[in-house]
């Protein structure tokens, strides 16, 4: 399943039986809560923060959106964490990651071609390189209001600058109808619905693709009050399955 646990934006809760992350040793600078762009072969250098991205997700998609999604001590994982994935998390000054999105290359196993294929309707399902999926789009829900937006925002931008900085020029998403209008507007991305929207069991939702554009880059910096480049590869490089 996947709704837009891609695109559940401010969705969270606290952590399991009111505990909280502990600080890792690899935290970012203060006052630097940049996003970093990571893989299995590189979370190590940013410490436990894979193991964390996972609890996030188990906190945002199985705890409060109920998903049915496979979980194991308090993770939450699925058959699309693959090497291929590309991860981007924003965390805290002390290190805590309190927001996520993944992204996968469409020369590999994705979800919308896994799972709904039928929900596209009049367009083939993408497999080449500049198409990528954006999936588990998730903030923890215990952040201040504020602080929730800014992520939101840091998290879009983000996504862009990784697609222009590797050649992709657009995202494939299951989300909510009103996403569209609202975080994917703002974001500055075109976006065209593949299909209707119908139910995926108490979701109403629908595939969208959405362009990416530096212009659209611009926009989503502007609105968002960001002024500066957010997203930083942890290591020197990310090799890009192809």
């Amino acid at each position: 399943m996947f709704f837009m646990r891609s695109l559940t934006l401010a969705d969270g809760q606290k952590a399991a039986r009111g505990e909280r992350e502990q600080r890792p040793k690899n935290k970012p600078e203060k006052g630097l809560n940049m996003i970093d762009a990571i893989t299995v072969e590189t979370a190590h250098l940013l410490g436990d923060a894979l193991p964390m991205m996972h609890r996030l997700r188990y906190r945002v998609f199985v705890e409060r959106q109920g998903y049915e999604v496979p979980s194991l001590r308090g993770m939450e994982w699925d058959e699309f964490d693959t090497p291929a994935a590309v991860y981007l998390i924003w965390r805290d000054e002390r290190g805590v990651v309190g927001g996520v999105a993944r992204l996968i290359p469409t020369t590999f196993p994705y979800m919308i071609k896994a799972l709904w294929p039928d929900m596209v309707e009049g367009h083939a399902l993408p497999s080449q390189p500049d198409v990528w999926e954006l999936t588990r789009l998730g903030v923890d829900r215990t952040l201040p209001p504020a602080t929730r937006a800014r992520v939101i925002g840091e998290l879009m931008c983000a996504c862009g600058e990784f697609a222009l900085q590797n050649g992709i020029k657009s995202y494939l998403m299951v989300t909510a109808p009103q996403m569209v209008k609202g975080a994917i507007a703002a974001a500055g991305w075109p976006t065209e619905l593949l299909g209707e929207p119908r139910n995926l069991g108490r979701f109403h939702v629908v595939v969208a693709k959405a362009t990416v554009t530096e212009e659209g880059l611009q926009a989503a910096r502007r609105f968002h009050g960001i002024q500066h480049p957010v997203l930083r590869i942890a290591g020197e490089e990310i090799a890009i399955a192809a």
